[in-house]
């Protein structure tokens, strides 16, 4: 692998120059970073290349490793660490109430604020203070390809900004609510950090309380989305969209609300990732007619 070196507080910093291949993760180590380089540009080493990792499932959010579920074994956490040289490794054990506050367990090093990058966007975050949906990658990449310039957006529990921020980069004009305050904080520096105030709007409250208007696209990405669907209902229009995410398929439901707001729907169900033991988050896209 070639390489350059640089520090490795400099890493956010030159993340978007032409010459660092994104396709590989840096290398980093006492300080010091090395840095993929695309062919062509110039390198500083010719590193060898890693051995494919076949261990415990993680994470990275920038630095940090993230693993869920139980706790890995001291071989486990070992082979993390030797693999990706993280700042530090936290466990999420799960998140609590509906403000999805992280329940964590600091497993090696450090952890804390970060700046993560996914898909041309940066995300600043402290893992063990709010949610990060790593399995939600392909969901913000397929939202981010439908919307449509000129647009207007309403992202219900906008969180950091994992649909936000990709819905706006693509053009829309984005009312992003979210109820923790410590969410909307990061929320509020992420969409100055991917320069997109010009096109979002963030207020701070129950997004039941906030909704305002009429809106071409309805982003509902919290599992007590249905609970919720009349509230969204009355803000859509005949041709507007909502994307309903839940725990298995809810079509049954998203009719009867629908019926009930004197609109018709066609739903469009696809899953996002295995949530459990025959359980599946899925996303359902109703469009109103």
């Amino acid at each position: 692998m070639h390489a350059r070196k640089v520090p490795a507080a400099a890493l956010a910093d030159i993340a978007d120059e032409e010459w660092v291949d994104p396709s590989r993760r840096p290398y980093v180590e006492g300080g010091i970073a090395w840095v993929p380089v695309r062919e062509g540009y110039s390198a500083d080493a010719d590193l060898p290349e890693r051995e494919t990792y076949r261990g415990r499932g993680y994470h990275l959010l920038g630095d940090v490793a993230v693993v869920h579920g139980d706790a890995p074994t001291d071989e486990e956490l070992a082979a993390i660490v030797e693999h990706c040289r993280p700042r530090g490794v936290v466990r999420v054990k799960g998140f609590i109430d509906a403000m999805r506050i992280p329940d964590i367990e600091v497993l090696y090093g450090t952890a804390g604020e970060v700046r993560h990058r996914e898909q041309g966007y940066t995300f600043i975050l402290d893992p063990t203070r709010v949610m990060f949906s790593q399995g939600n990658r392909n969901e913000k990449a397929r939202i981010a390809a439908l919307v449509r310039p000129g647009e207007r957006v309403a992202d219900m529990f906008a969180g950091i900004g994992y649909f936000t921020i990709p819905a706006a980069m693509s053009g829309a004009r984005v009312h992003a609510m979210e109820i923790n305050p410590i969410a909307f904080e990061y929320l509020q520096r992420n969409i100055m950090a991917n320069h997109v105030a010009d096109r979002v709007t963030a207020e701070l409250g129950d997004c039941r309380d906030l909704l305002a208007g009429v809106y071409d696209r309805v982003l509902m990405g919290h599992f007590d989305a249905p609970s919720m669907l009349a509230d969204a209902l009355a803000h859509v229009r005949e041709g507007s969209v909502l994307h309903v995410h839940s725990i298995g398929d809810v079509n049954e439901t998203i009719q009867k609300e629908v019926a009930g707001a004197g609109f018709s729907a066609a739903v469009a169900s696809r899953r996002v990732k295995k949530y459990g033991p025959h359980a599946w988050h899925m996303v359902q896209d109703v469009t109103i007619s």
